[in-house]
């Protein structure tokens, strides 16, 4: 509309449609005759001159002659003349001939293409838009012509920009607004006359609210788009930039007939509702003061979401995961996923679980069903991923499984796997992992191809209003962040939610992007149900204790149409509860329930067939070796045009002197690491900020083309042509929605090895959240393992507070192991200790090592998260390296590394040991050295801090009964190890008698300080204490 404006600007002066006027008047000054010369019309077969217009009719001052043509008393009969001429010039008198052709008589105006035989197009009169090559300045046609044409376009327009806040969607009419209230906001522009209500438009291209109609009378125009746009459903979506994405939105919308259902379709719908609000009702039955965080209010949450499913299944999905909070999930978890009711209802038990883990409270399990879905007669699998109290936490988690679910099946389009979060109102607006899941939507390395987002909006967070918890007009305006649409539906009118769901699910399938369903209800009941809501929000209350359910409305509509009976509602109703009755009585035979019963994510044959106290071999063939190393070592073969930068190939050159000395740094232990799982079939996945290159340029797995934009090669990708695919990807500037997608990710498939690295350790402290209520506990509290690999820069190097610590000691405090306990020694110690621990905590000293205990990861037959300390000076420190014969076969991971020196040789001649980990080892090393006391100290590293090596540490302790035991670390002694080994050790020990003693930083409030200065003056503070005797 703007650009037409533009067009016609040099040609006449037009009066703004920010003033207020009628359409009459404009119209009006179609009495004014321009002469008109020759004019090409474009639209139309014949070539038309036209003479000089005959005069017009007289001039008078009578209020007749100044009357609209709309409405005048003339006004009928000129277009009744207007009309005919328009199918043959020749069937009127040849006067009105003259003067239609004089052009001193303007039609209802149009810029779109001629629908009577005679009729010139107002395109015709423009050469800009009609591409005519030229245009006398006396053809212009008149202004109220062009501003008709103008307004009934900016009408329409404007309902489909503003119509959604005049939307009654509302079931409450708490926040509705009124009908005129309304219609002076969205047609702000301009006020219409009841005379002009009658006159035909053609309508424009860019609505379809006429269907097979061209045109249509203002009054059924502006009828038609209250109908859509301000009706039960508010749609946002005139924010999409994609034309193409609006007009296939606008004919979906508008199309006339949309929101109609055949009577099936109803009574299908009725039985949905009846079974949604017909649990919540049971529960309540049965279970009057239990927490159950039911659904009523939106209670059409499960249709919708039955709705979004079988709509994407007949579009192909074969794979739907979920992701919900704690309202409303046993109830998606009963008709949704049809978990079995009395799997269900035993919850409300309190029954002793038979198997494994601590378990979690009914409303935060997860599910996973395969069952035929029997609307569309195909399979489907639905999985709900367990989730804890923590609002929207699990978004990532879903993503990334659903990811790993599009990788393993070849779905690149997202075509048969995807995802559907649900939200609350408040939480999607106020937790910010919302907006780090959400963008994170067209990211090639990230994408699931769409998600279909569903708010069930109770209008409230917990007791607070919405003034107070959101600055946005809608919960949902996240979702604008990354180009969504937004449809707002009122819960209270099905039909409305049935079409919102089928256009959403219609979207996701045709083009692959987020789009946010606002289910628009209220909670019937407070947070809980033996809450209490009138304390707090009590006009809402007194409204919603008055207020029907949405059974009862739509069943009154549905009988008053003639599709259902009385009875036939009753008899609905009645069958449901019957099935409940039936799933109760047998949840009542139940002597014990299952924390099995409740896995999100199985890995069917996994466990099946494995010793689960053996440990594959981690060691590697030599040739193996070799072979990545030269690989990791060079560009792309055959492709001598590939222009790599001048440092990056003296880092290659290095490499590859390092293989042919059989040495290698910690790049390239990692690179070996992830080569020999790939040769083996294993996929790797590396994920983080910067992972690439890597924080401190030392990975260098994609190598960048100096010349060429985007022309880039991976060696790793490219070592053997049956490999499995490795994935190494840079990250947005994320960690607790990365680090939650990659979680979700390695859920999926035990066979891949996923790993996500912190740009710097600490940072990895604003994704807490997943660390504390997913990975460290998600084994114990939902039977789900885990292999994620979490890699932490971590030391104490002079550069500040924030760049130093990885803070090991918080991951150790998470780890589940007694410190007062010593397992029994026995030849599988090891592989006991971790199969019983919740997570691993290490801190490797050698390459050689990191490569052992990544490829053990896999080597190991079941999963454990593992979170590793990584370096940052120890990357090029030229003593920090390994020879291949620390990796061949036969080889494994050294839980503690102990010194193989003159003081190992004898050790009852020691006067100190001093047991550490990490980058301080080296420090020690040096200091040893310088002080000549090699055969006087011994240093033993701890690689494996958890589980806790307590049979290596009595050895240590026992070999070296003459020597005073002391722990060395960087950190400051509230921080670091520390705490975690002094306990453990002295179990190992036997006891208290002989004391381990620390040395190291004092206590402080700041992981380091910011001086180097000072940094340098304690390091060297507690170096001359490690090394006085």
């Amino acid at each position: 509309m703007y650009r037409t404006r533009q067009a016609f600007t040099s040609l006449l002066p037009l009066t703004p449609l920010a003033n207020t006027e009628r359409y009459a008047a404009w119209l009006v000054r179609s009495a004014v005759t321009p002469s008109v010369a020759s004019v090409s019309c474009p639209n139309t077969p014949i070539k038309r001159c036209y003479a000089a217009a005959p005069p017009p009719p007289p001039p008078t001052e009578t209020a007749a002659a100044q009357e609209s043509y709309l409405s005048g008393t003339s006004g009928s009969y000129v277009e009744e003349m207007y009309e005919a001429w328009c199918y043959d010039p020749k069937s009127v008198h040849a006067s009105w001939d003259a003067y239609f052709r004089g052009g001193a008589y303007q039609a209802p105006p149009t810029l779109g293409a001629p629908s009577k035989p005679n009729e010139i197009p107002l395109a015709s009169l423009l050469p800009s838009l009609a591409g005519s090559t030229g245009l006398a300045a006396s053809a212009a046609p008149s202004t109220g012509v062009i501003d008709a044409h103008l307004a009934v376009q900016g009408t329409i327009r404007s309902y489909q920009v503003r119509g959604h806040l005049a939307a009654q969607i509302d079931p409450l009419g708490l926040n509705n607004m009124n009908k005129e209230q309304a219609k002076k906001m969205i047609i702000r522009s301009v006020t219409v006359d009841e005379k002009d209500l009658d006159t035909v438009f053609q309508l424009p291209k860019t609505t379809y609210i006429g269907g097979k109609d061209k045109s249509l009378p203002l009054r059924e125009i502006i009828s038609r788009l209250e109908k859509v746009y301000c009706g039960s459903i508010g749609a946002e979506y005139m924010h999409l930039h994609d034309l193409d994405q609006v007009n296939w939105i606008r004919e979906k919308l508008e199309s006339p007939g949309a929101l109609e259902l055949s009577n099936d379709q109803k009574r299908l719908l009725l039985a949905r509702i009846s079974r949604s609000i017909g649990f919540e009702a049971f529960l309540a039955k049965k279970w009057t003061a239990e927490k159950r965080f039911g659904l009523e209010g939106v209670e059409m949450l499960i249709p919708c979401m039955k709705q979004v499913i079988d709509k994407s299944t007949e579009q192909g999905v074969e794979c739907v995961v979920m992701g919900m909070p704690h309202r409303g999930r046993l109830n998606v978890l009963a008709n949704v996923c049809r978990k079995p009711l009395e799997q269900i209802l035993t919850q409300f038990a309190g029954l002793e679980a038979a198997d494994e883990g601590s378990g979690d409270v009914k409303y935060h399990l997860g599910t996973y069903v395969e069952r035929l879905n029997r609307a569309t007669n195909r399979n489907i699998r639905l999985s709900v991923v367990a989730n804890p109290s923590h609002l929207e936490a699990v978004n990532p988690v879903v993503e990334g499984k659903t990811r790993a679910e599009q990788f393993y099946r070849g779905d690149t389009e997202g075509k048969k796997a995807m995802s559907i979060l649900l939200h609350g109102d408040a939480a999607f607006a106020g937790q910010g992992v919302v907006y780090e899941t959400m963008h994170m939507a067209e990211l090639p390395d990230y994408t699931t191809r769409g998600t279909v987002h569903i708010v069930a909006n109770n209008q409230i967070g917990f007791t607070t209003d919405p003034r107070y918890s959101r600055s946005s007009p809608y919960c949902t305006d996240v979702g604008r962040v990354v180009n969504a649409p937004i449809f707002h539906v009122n819960a209270d009118d099905p039909e409305a939610v049935m079409l919102v769901s089928n256009i959403a699910a219609e979207w996701r399938a045709t083009w692959h992007k987020d789009v946010v369903i606002d289910l628009v209800g209220y909670r019937k009941h407070g947070h809980n149900e033996i809450d209490e809501p009138m304390f707090t929000q009590p006009i809402m209350y007194s409204i919603i204790k008055k207020h029907k359910n949405v059974l009862e409305l739509y069943s009154e509509k549905l009988i008053n149409e003639g599709v259902v009976t009385k009875e036939e509602v009753t008899a609905v109703i009645d069958k449901y509860e019957k099935i409940c009755e039936e799933a109760y009585k047998k949840a009542g035979e139940e002597t014990q329930v299952f924390h099995k019963h409740w896995l999100d994510s199985p890995w069917s044959g996994f466990f099946e067939g494995k010793d689960p106290l053996k440990v594959k071999d981690t060691g590697v063939h030599e040739e193996t070796l070799t072979h990545i190393g030269k690989r990791f070592s060079q560009g792309p073969p055959n492709a001598p045009d590939f222009k790599i930068h001048r440092a990056m190939e003296r880092i290659l050159k290095a490499r590859m002197d390092m293989v042919q000395g059989r040495q290698i740094d910690w790049a390239m232990g990692e690179a070996m690491a992830f080569g020999s799982l790939l040769k083996e079939g294993v996929h790797v996945r590396l994920s983080g900020q910067d992972v690439e290159r890597g924080t401190f340029s030392h990975r260098h797995h994609v190598l960048h083309h100096q010349t060429k934009d985007r022309s880039t090669y991976k060696p790793l990708a490219n070592l053997y042509p049956d490999q499995a695919p490795y994935t190494v990807s840079n990250s947005s500037l994320s960690e607790y929605g990365v680090l939650g997608f990659e979680l979700g990710f390695s859920m999926t498939n035990p066979n891949a090895l996923v790993l996500w690295e912190a740009q710097f350790g600490d940072f990895s402290n604003t994704a807490q959240c997943i660390i504390d209520q997913f990975i460290s506990s998600g084994q114990s509290k939902w039977v789900r393992q885990s292999g994620l690999v979490m890699l932490l820069p971590h030391g104490m190097e002079g550069m500040g507070p924030e760049h130093s610590s990885a803070r090991p000691e918080r991951f150790l405090q998470l780890c589940a192991d007694d410190p007062e306990y010593f397992p029994p020694e026995e030849d599988e110690f090891a592989i006991k200790q971790l199969s019983h621990i919740n997570m691993i905590v290490a801190n490797c000293s050698t390459p050689g090592n990191l490569f052992h205990i990544l490829r053990r990861q896999i080597a190991l037959p079941f999963r454990k998260p593992l979170v590793l300390m990584t370096p940052k000076s120890l990357l090029r420190h030229p003593e920090c390296k390994s020879s291949f014969d620390d990796m061949l076969p036969g080889t494994e991971f050294k839980r503690m590394i102990l010194d193989e020196g003159p003081a190992g040789q004898n050790p009852s001649a020691v006067k100190k040991v001093l047991l550490c980990t990490g980058k301080v080892y080296y420090d020690l090393l040096k200091a040893r050295r310088e002080a000549g006391l090699e055969a006087s100290i011994a240093i033993h590293t701890i690689e494996q801090i958890c589980p806790f090596p307590f049979d290596l540490m009595k050895k240590v302790t026992d070999e070296y009964c003459n020597a005073e035991l002391c722990f060395v670390q960087e950190e400051h002694k509230n921080m670091g190890a520390w705490s975690y080994v002094q306990p453990r050790a002295q179990t190992a020990i036997g006891g208290y008698h002989r004391l381990l003693q620390y040395i190291g930083r004092e206590t402080a409030p700041s992981p380091a300080t910011g001086s180097k200065a000072t940094h340098y003056r304690e390091l060297k503070s507690f170096l001359d204490e490690a090394m006085s005797i």
